[in-house]
């Protein structure tokens, strides 16, 4: 899934022992809040605040290069002017002269030694965040290396989920996996992550976070804090990494030949997975199907639009824009220009279905639950959704650097601008209290799942 909210990791004693139960309390909350904002401060400075969920839609290096004067291939970098022509934005020469005037009093006054690459990095990064938008970012190339590893669907982690504040910058635990590193080091949904090793990273870049400090060689062990705000301690965790297979799709039977099928994101692999556990499903005798995307960030937007396409049929007119066929989502940019995608592949499912969404989950996930909302295929039960309605585009640049950054805005096919709002449920339902930081769920004891099993039944006329 290309930069999801998420990550994987989270930690285990060589014993495979939670090592650092004991939290350490008293005056817990103020310690907490006091390094968060120094370390904010520190982060501002370098321009790296994030805001919201890093994750969401790419289109990996698609179709915005051809929508830019003088744009390369795809996969090769966007062609660069030779200076001759005075850009509409940045005055380069003044910004080019002021940073010949700040090297040379670096190098004549600067206590330590400078490491140049560093700081043409910083250079690079200050530019995507002076765009003020949390979801445009550099990478360098390390960075877009192990980016791409992580849309593979294998790494070595620790097999936990995590979402990015869009307000605090503070990146939290919403899921944990079942026989992960995670879970045996006693990592808990809710779990607010605070340093890693000794870096303070309570207001780090979620892609940074993933792919810098949690992944690591397989075997190795990463040492992290959590802050537990219900019990306003810290805690210290030992997870020894290992080879992680993502489970983006998983599926079962319910009582009742209801069909159950959780999507904790939407990756490169998900698509082929969740055509196969609805068509096992079906094999199996499904009458209903509950679909999961509670806490799932989003990922690659052809996944959610191929999933929408395997429930749908390809012929409902319902909307212009679909020019006769299934729209499932279109696109727009600046100049009102994007994509329509609609559906294709002959295939449909017409059975009752309800779709669990939480507040965490977002753009992608929003994306095929707005489709099948507008087309009254679906009851959306739980809370409303994260409001993620805008799409990144990830684009090398040519050196083995990238940037991700925002082009276009997406609708739901009536035209829903979702993006800051959210898609509302039909049957809203809070998850129990006391769920919220268990880390397994069953779902007989899932009180959402169980409304909506409620919900099917009743559609089934049970």
């Amino acid at each position: 899934m290309d930069n999801r909210d998420f990550d994987q990791q989270r930690n285990m004693d060589g014993n495979g022992n939670p090592d650092g139960g004991a939290g350490r309390q008293g005056n817990g909350r103020n310690r907490f809040w006091a390094g968060v904002l120094a370390g904010a401060l520190v982060t501002a400075f370098v321009g790296l605040i994030v805001v919201g969920m890093s994750a969401g839609i790419y289109i990996f290096g698609k179709k915005v290069l051809n929508h830019q004067p003088g744009a390369q291939t795809e996969g090769r970098a966007p062609a660069i002017s030779n200076g001759t022509k005075k850009p509409e934005g940045v005055d380069f020469g003044r910004v080019t002269a002021k940073m010949d005037l700040i090297q040379q009093i670096i190098g004549e006054y600067f206590l330590y030694e400078e490491d140049a690459e560093n700081v043409e990095d910083f250079i690079y990064r200050g530019m995507l965040a002076g765009l003020d938008d949390p979801y445009s970012v550099y990478y360098t190339k390390s960075d877009y290396t192990s980016l791409q590893d992580s849309t593979k669907g294998t790494y070595s982690g620790i097999g936990a989920m995590i979402s990015q504040n869009r307000t605090t910058g503070l990146c939290t635990i919403v899921k944990v996996f079942e026989g992960s590193p995670a879970l045996e080091a006693g990592m808990q949904p809710g779990d607010i992550i605070y340093k890693v090793g000794d870096t303070m990273v309570a207001s780090e870049s979620l892609d940074v976070l993933v792919n810098n400090y949690i992944k690591g060689e397989e075997g190795t062990p990463v040492e992290i804090t959590v802050y537990r705000a219900d019990k306003d301690e810290y805690v210290d965790l030992t997870v020894k990494r290992r080879k992680i297979e993502v489970p983006t799709v998983e599926h079962r039977m319910m009582d009742g030949n209801i069909g159950y099928i959780a999507v904790s994101e939407f990756d490169v692999i998900t698509v082929e997975q969740f055509e196969a556990a609805v068509d096992e499903l079906q094999k199996n005798g499904m009458e209903g199907l509950i679909i999961d995307l509670r806490s799932n960030p989003g990922g690659v937007l052809d996944g959610a639009v191929k999933m929408a396409d395997y429930l749908l049929p390809d012929d409902i007119s319902k909307y212009d824009k679909g020019e006769g066929k299934t729209l499932i989502v279109y696109t727009a940019d600046k100049n009102e220009k994007g994509d329509v995608y609609t559906a294709s592949d002959k295939h449909e499912l017409d059975l009752p279905i309800v779709i669990l969404v939480n507040g965490d989950s977002a753009s992608a996930s929003e994306v095929f639950t707005g489709a099948m909302k507008d087309y009254d295929r679906a009851t959306v039960v739980g809370t409303t959704s994260y409001g993620k309605g805008i799409v990144q585009n990830l684009i090398p640049l040519g050196d083995g650097s990238a940037i991700k950054i925002t082009t276009a805005h997406y609708y739901t096919p009536s035209g829903f601008d979702l993006h800051g709002k959210g898609i509302e449920p039909d049957v809203e339902v809070e998850l129990d209290e006391k769920l919220k930081t268990q880390a397994v769920v069953k779902p007989e004891e899932d009180n959402q799942i169980q409304k909506a099993v409620e919900v099917l039944e009743g559609k089934l006329g049970k």
